[in-house]
């Protein structure tokens, strides 16, 4: 006759056993419970009662040219006889050594402090918030005249980003030209990936949330605003809730799926 199992005989093991594969079963229909409400991770929520600022203003405004703001960084270049040095049609008069490398020059960018006046080489302090980047060139070129003989100026920004959140992981977007959309913000992020819902994306700007849904044309059309400096771009990602509390709990389900198994052969031997 066959020996009694060990679990036959110890009546202590047989309840654990029911107890884990008990709780095994209670676990996997827990994940499978919550994975409708699994959305730890979702950033800017709206709330009961929320209604999204108007778009159709912002996608049908007429470009603009940026004007110089507190806190910005400027970056200037300035050349004699009205930018002979920058377009240079006799190059082989200025390069007389070919054979000598030619390296760039420190680049220094300059500071609009609260008050709105930046300090440059030479001109000293200027009043320019407010100003066009083209306007600021003017008041600069007059101030140059007197150092340089027809002086050309080139102003230009260096700290003006877009923050992108979401399905594109965090990323901050520098904006080297003015006027950029939507879409080319998004496109510079390498563009939507298959976890990004491409019908809710939210832009958040100052104290308004406009939502945009460009997963249809329609929505493209009403939607690919102008991109502000200072902008934040929220794409939600795609849930996938079974998975990702897989992920989470994975190491309490392999504790207990371990146990359960040997549990299982200590029951088998005979």
């Amino acid at each position: 006759m066959l020996r009694k199992s060990v679990i036959s005989r110890n009546p202590v093991i047989h309840k654990l056993l029911r107890f884990l594969i008990n709780s095994v079963g209670t676990a996997f229909c827990f994940l499978v419970i919550s994975c409708a409400s699994y959305k730890q991770n979702i950033m800017f929520k709206p709330g009961d009662g929320f209604t999204p600022d108007p778009l159709k203003r912002e996608a049908l405004a007429i470009e603009k040219n940026y004007t110089i703001q507190k806190n910005d960084y400027l970056k200037i270049d300035v050349f004699s006889n009205r930018g002979e040095r920058l377009i240079d049609p006799n190059p082989e008069l200025t390069n007389l050594n070919t054979n000598q490398t030619s390296t760039n020059p420190t680049e220094y960018q300059y500071l609009v402090d609260l008050n709105g006046i930046a300090k440059f080489p030479m001109i000293g302090e200027l009043k320019i918030e407010g100003l066009t980047l083209r306007e600021a060139e003017e008041v600069m070129q007059k101030e140059f005249q007197k150092y340089f003989k027809d002086p050309y100026v080139i102003v230009t920004y260096n700290n003006k980003r877009v923050i992108l959140l979401g399905a594109t992981g965090g990323q901050v977007i520098p904006l080297t030209n003015q006027n950029v959309t939507l879409v080319e913000t998004i496109a510079l992020a390498k563009g939507l990936s298959n976890d990004a819902k491409a019908n809710n994306i939210r832009v958040l700007r100052n104290d308004k949330v406009f939502l945009v849904d460009l997963s249809t044309i329609e929505g493209f059309k009403a939607g690919n605003m102008l991109i502000e400096p200072g902008d934040i771009v929220y794409i939600e990602p795609i849930r996938r809730p079974l998975s990702e509390a897989l992920r989470d709990y994975s190491g309490v389900l392999t504790m207990i799926v371990s146990l359960t198994t040997l549990l299982v052969l200590i029951n088998s031997i005979k």
